[in-house]
């Protein structure tokens, strides 16, 4: 691990990362005229190498679809496009247009080359975009882009939804004598569910990679951090990470550089967890996150099944808002992942204090138990002592504010 690596909270990061300038403004979207902000552009004049990943839903929003198919041709690119308060999902044909128009327009205005912006939006599904607004907030966006710290928080405002605040980090550490660095910042408070989420990440670098290697590192990260959260099991139109690299440092990482490979790894899955974590804690009207960390699986994608039926489970979740150690019902969600649980090898423990040793139940440590989940953030470790494999997943109660909120858009 390099020792000189630095993780710190920045919700303008991006402004900290070499040649890229960013600004947040607003176009009203929602069509309220509130003044709330809700486009951003980010803009690199250097071109870069870029990596996507993104939902799994076989329902697919336009601008998820136009950035794929972006990224697919290998061309470099010069930055991203986002709005906030429409989702661009399910609208057609128009839709696909519409997304198409605001990378085109992004491109004219930043005279940069045609199809090097990539696109994103958030918000309601099934509403036409109002294209021209948008086009109008693009103009006044990228003619106010800004290294400036105050404009890359305005960014990262203005792609929120229901979020109560903000999400950013940074990342900065040492390579064979250049001075590196990474930051961005993500959106995402409901639907979420591991295999990505109703969320939106943007991550810049000054490192110098080729496109392919660059998508294999995201995609590591990404299974590891944003595929493994859990607030409330629905799975997005919209979810999208996107990495650019503009190799502002001259710094190039390649298999030729191991240690300077396997540094940039550590420093993009520090800033991916730190972003999902943080995903996790803005929940919708939840009270409590949860780490799952499932031990002794047969493999690891056993493993992974466990933690994702303990960690979706709303049985589990009301559970957890009720400050109730019910292990009943963690122990009867790992059986239906259908991996072969056997209950006379469980141990499970909630923090330090085990509920389960061998299936049999520790009941002398209850008032420990309710104490433990009575916190706002706590851990549980469920050891099925079949195996070697291990997954650690993040997970939340679920609450009536929940259902309160989400009742109706």
């Amino acid at each position: 691990m390099n020792e000189s690596l630095v993780l710190t909270d920045d919700i303008a990061a991006v402004s900290k990362i070499p040649q890229f300038k960013a600004n947040g403004v607003a176009c009203d979207v929602r069509g309220k005229s509130d003044g709330r902000l809700d486009l951003c552009v980010v803009h690199s004049e250097r071109p870069c190498a870029g990596a996507g990943v993104f939902t799994l839903n076989d329902v697919q929003a336009a601008p998820v679809v136009l950035t794929r198919q972006l990224l697919s041709t290998g061309n470099a690119m010069h930055g991203i496009v986002c709005n906030s308060g429409n989702a661009n999902a399910c609208t057609g044909d128009q839709g696909l247009r519409d997304a198409e128009k605001m990378s085109f327009e992004t491109s004219s205005k930043a005279k940069a080359p045609q199809g090097s912006f990539l696109v994103c939006s958030t918000g309601r599904i099934g509403e036409p975009m109002p294209i021209g607004r948008i086009v109008s907030g693009i103009d006044n966006c990228v003619h106010t882009l800004s290294h400036l710290p105050d404009a890359a928080e305005r960014a990262s405002q203005s792609i929120l939804t229901s979020d109560t605040r903000p999400k950013g980090c940074l990342v900065s550490w040492e390579s064979e004598g250049h001075s590196l660095s990474l930051g961005g910042f993500a959106k995402g408070a409901g639907m979420i569910e591991p295999n990505m989420a109703t969320m939106l990440a943007f991550l810049f670098t000054d490192v110098k990679m080729k496109q392919g290697l660059l998508q294999e590192v995201l995609s590591a990260s990404v299974r590891k951090s944003f595929n493994r959260i859990s607030i409330d099991g629905d799975m997005s139109t919209n979810d999208t990470v996107l990495l650019l690299a503009n190799g502002a440092s001259e710094q190039e990482i390649s298999e030729k550089t191991p240690k300077a490979l396997e540094d940039f790894h550590d420093a993009v899955d520090r800033a991916c967890l730190d972003l999902a974590e943080k995903i996790v804690s803005d929940g919708e009207r939840i009270t409590k996150v949860v780490r799952l960390e499932i031990e002794g699986a047969p493999d690891d994608a056993s493993a992974e099944k466990v933690a994702r039926s303990v960690g979706n489970s709303l049985l589990v979740k009301t559970s957890w808002y009720g400050s109730d150690p019910n292990w009943g019902r963690l122990v009867h969600a790992a059986g239906y992942a259908r991996v072969g649980v056997q209950m006379d090898s469980i141990d499970l423990f909630y923090e330090d204090a085990p509920a389960l040793l061998k299936g049999v139940p520790q009941v002398e440590n209850r008032e420990r138990w309710k104490e433990v989940v009575s916190a706002e953030r706590f851990t549980i470790r469920i050891n099925l002592n079949l195996g070697i494999g291990c997954c650690t997943m993040l997970s939340t109660d679920l609450t009536e504010g929940y259902v309160d909120f989400n009742k109706s858009e």
